[in-house]
């Protein structure tokens, strides 16, 4: 999910009354709720897609789990001694207790790769371990009701805060609902799933896609690996059997190359097809071929999510 998600839910989580527990709990929780996505400030140097191979990998498996909230709680604590031996430590500031800083932080830490394991895009959730892939298919990458329900419960709880009245029931009331929201999109990804499986073919794969803004609906995308996809137009509670469309017009479509050779001397193409879920080749104006996903095969994001191979010709199928 997108940072400021991971954010309102770390701040959630204080205003339903854990910051309490200890002096610098906010930070611990808004930070440790972001932290494992301290990778993508690690690869920034890469080129091209490079980075698509290290995103939601280490930061995300289990023993960042246990070390990034470690060092984040140490962090904490010592910025706390330091600020006291400098008589800067704020007199509000609850006394700073570590294992409520370590918990805190650990609880934050692993509501991020829950979270991200929720939509199309997967993350590697057992890294260093393993290095396979896990998708929810169950939320769009950034949920604007989510927005809108996590941010106006934290703007009504400080509020309350403030006046003094009862401010934590406002963040509780919101989890709740944020949790039976996320319930309610896993069961209508499994609706669909159910609702179109028999139009599958033996051996593709089916992504039920959520979409931005309309989250009770799904893009359904069916295919095999490196070969042509196909999506639906049918909605959801329609009776009528969906209609199925190639997703790249005929005249645009390729022979998948032979990747093998290519992968050890492209760095671009062998990061790109570790992370790519839903490979497809494409012709390129020039004739050449285009490595894409399906996932991303929206003209808004197409261009982030390819790998060009300009010396491979397209082969028709």
């Amino acid at each position: 999910m997108d940072n400021l998600t991971h954010s309102l839910v770390g701040a959630l989580i204080g205003q339903a009354g854990l910051k309490r527990k200890t002096g610098l709990a906010m930070p611990a929780l808004i930070i440790g709720a972001n932290i494992p996505d301290i990778d993508a400030a690690c690869f920034l140097w890469l080129d091209g897609v490079q980075h698509l191979a290290f995103r939601r990998g280490i930061t995300h498996g289990p023993i960042a789990w246990v070390l990034l909230p470690l060092l984040l709680a140490g962090a904490l604590w010592w910025w706390d001694r330091w600020q006291a031996k400098r008589g800067r430590r704020p007199e509000k500031r609850l006394p700073v207790h570590f294992g409520w800083l370590y918990a805190l932080s650990l609880l934050a830490t692993l509501t991020h790769p829950a979270l991200d394991w929720l939509n199309v895009y997967g993350i590697r959730l057992l890294e260093p371990f393993s290095s396979r892939w896990f998708y929810g298919d169950v939320l769009f990458i950034i949920d604007v009701w989510l927005w809108a329900l996590m941010g106006g419960a934290m703007w009504f709880s400080l509020r309350r805060e403030r006046r003094g009245g009862e401010w934590m029931r406002p963040a509780r009331i919101a989890i709740a609902v944020g949790l039976a929201y996320i319930a309610v999109n896993a069961a209508i990804t499994a609706y669909d799933r159910a609702k179109y499986g028999d139009q599958l073919v033996a051996g593709a794969e089916y992504i039920s896609s959520p979409l931005p803004f309309a989250f009770w609906q799904r893009e359904q995308i069916v295919g095999r690996d490196r070969d042509v996809w196909f999506t639906f137009d049918g909605a959801l509670l329609e009776s009528e059997p969906a209609e199925r469309h190639e997703l790249v017009v005929p005249s645009l479509q390729c022979a998948w190359p032979d990747t093998a050779g290519l992968r050890q001397t492209d760095s671009d193409l062998d990061a790109f097809l570790f992370w790519s879920r839903t490979p497809f080749a494409e012709r390129a104006p020039d004739g050449s071929v285009l490595i894409r996903d399906a996932r991303y095969y929206d003209p808004h994001a197409r261009d982030r999510f390819t790998v060009a191979l300009p010396n491979v010709r397209c082969e028709p199928l």
